[in-house]
């Protein structure tokens, strides 16, 4: 389901974009043609793909059929000695209603990371109070079990549903079916950028298939490509190829030729090619929620909020993470105990290991985990530091002799940190979060990586769900300072989710 200290492209997915395809402006026909003097009519690979229509249908009938299907069995279940049909239609209609106007089904937010899941949260919340209003306003006192009961439940069943179904969407593109056909344009570093992040990041449906830069070449002027992507012209010509080639985006990256003229300029060349515009902000990096387009003085303004540190949502983290891990200890304490038994009969050595971390705003605390190498550890890691493989200042080495056998086992399915849950249920740390680091490390840290002390660090994050160990010092510092100035409850629980499949999977683990 991103940042604010380093240039353009430096994040993990495509960055935020801003449609400038809704400035006011009279269609003027006569500019829209090529060089033959036609009509800029859109191309067959500019107008919206049949599995996109598909994928909608498939999306809207599962919701309808769940909604269907649960308000059934609950007018059953619940209205079974005295039927109400209207309790069941008024939950069906504030159901229908909702979803659309929260935008849930809009192909906009379709598969978009932790946006879809927002706006989807959004409208079951909005259908909830459009039936309990509808109870207040017919008097019928009985709506609590809908408002409270039927509403979540449909709530719970839709969400895995979406999330299916975008699995199935993201092995598709992962065979190199169901992508939009993507022209870059900008600078001949950004765009190899651009084609890099849509390559490692296929399930954004993205696939850069031109580009077009100021000199119309690549990196040098004997270039005609960019990564293997052929560079079919200049800036200047853009809106023509864009015209002839029917592009679905049109990805504008950073280059000093684009003016706020040149862009608006082209974005009216646009009209009518069925093409969308998007424009990486040249700022600051820096996505979601916090981002907002408005319009002001007659001019469209990237308004960029300041990241929440405090407030409602925070004192809801608060709640989440000590409640949702004092559950987490009582439901795994038979594995807890399991686990402590096996590592005392390995070699009678003590079953916590103890260290010192860095927290929030720089106050260190203990931080507890299961034992998994040698007792004396921390001695002979000195005679190992030429075969150091971490990041940065980071020590990691894929085969650490220092770990035992049954350590082994718990580090790659992550099982050696679970007594962090009581980190987490003392307030220490939160459930999600940047990596704990070591006082060590955060000696070492530039000004813009110190952003991630402002947070608490998590049992889990950004940087386990993306590789853990495998990710350089930059990624991981990077998705870090994502999360920190992003952060929203609906990436969390995003992050909580991809957090069990990265755990099964046991990948980046050692």
């Amino acid at each position: 389901m991103e940042e604010s200290v380093r240039p353009s492209y430096t994040v993990s997915q495509p960055p935020p974009h801003i449609d400038l395809q809704a400035i006011p402006r009279p269609v003027n026909r006569d500019e829209a043609v090529d060089d033959a003097g036609q009509a800029a009519t859109p191309s067959p690979k500019a107008l919206p793909a049949a599995w996109e229509a598909r994928y909608r249908a498939w999306v809207i009938g599962s919701d309808v059929c769940i909604t269907l299907l649960v308000i059934v069995i609950s007018a059953f279940v619940i209205d079974r000695h005295a039927p109400h049909d209207m309790h069941a239609f008024g939950t069906m209609l504030a159901v229908f209603v909702a979803l659309p106007a929260s935008r849930a089904w809009s192909p906009r937010v379709l598969g978009e990371g932790a946006e879809e899941y927002r706006t989807l949260g959004r409208g079951f919340l909005t259908a909830a109070v459009l039936v309990a209003l509808g109870g207040l306003l017919f008097g019928a006192l009985e709506v609590q079990a809908w408002v409270f009961v039927v509403v979540p439940i449909i709530a719970l069943v839709a969400f895995p549903q979406r999330y299916l179904l975008r699995q199935v969407l993201h092995r598709k593109r992962a065979k190199g079916l169901c992508l939009l056909p993507v022209m870059a344009a900008g600078s001949p570093e950004t765009v190899a950028d651009l084609i890099a992040r849509t390559r490692s990041e296929v399930h954004v449906g993205w696939r850069v298939e031109a580009a077009c830069t100021f000199t119309g070449h690549g990196a040098d002027r004997d270039s005609g490509e960019i990564d293997g992507v052929p560079v079919v012209g200049r800036l200047e010509e853009l809106s023509r190829h864009v015209r002839r080639g029917g592009y679905r985006v049109v990805a504008i990256t950073a280059d000093q030729y684009w003016t706020p003229k040149r862009l608006q300029r082209l974005a009216w060349d646009m009209e009518g090619t069925g093409s969308e515009m998007v424009v990486a902000p040249v700022l600051m990096e820096v996505a979601g929620p916090r981002l907002n387009v408005t319009g002001v003085l007659g001019m469209p303004l990237l308004r960029v909020t300041a990241p929440t540190f405090t407030g409602g949502r925070r004192v809801v983290k608060e709640i989440v993470d000590r409640c949702g891990s004092a559950f987490l200890l009582t439901l795994l304490s038979p594995l807890l105990l399991v686990i402590a038994l096996a590592i005392k009969l390995n070699d009678r050595g003590p079953v916590i290991y103890r260290q010192r971390r860095v927290g929030r705003d720089g106050a260190t605390f203990t931080m507890l985990k299961f034992r998994t190498m040698v007792t004396n550890a921390d001695e002979i890691r000195k005679t190992l530091e030429a075969d150091n493989e971490g990041a940065g200042p980071l020590f990691k080495m894929k085969r650490d002799p220092r770990i035992t056998r049954v350590g082994g086992l718990l580090r790659r399915y992550s099982l050696d940190e679970l007594p962090q849950l009581f980190n987490v249920v003392s307030g220490r740390m939160s459930l999600v979060g940047p990596r704990p680091p070591l006082p060590e490390e955060t000696a070492q840290y530039a000004p813009d990586a110190r952003r991630r002390l402002l947070v608490k660090p998590g049992l889990t994050g950004l940087w386990q769900v993306s590789g853990r160990s495998d990710l350089t010092w930059a990624e991981s510092i990077r998705l870090d300072l994502r999360y920190v100035e992003d952060w929203s409850l609906a990436l969390d629980l995003v992050i909580l989710w991809k957090t069990f499949r990265a755990v099964m999977g046991g990948q980046g683990a050692y």
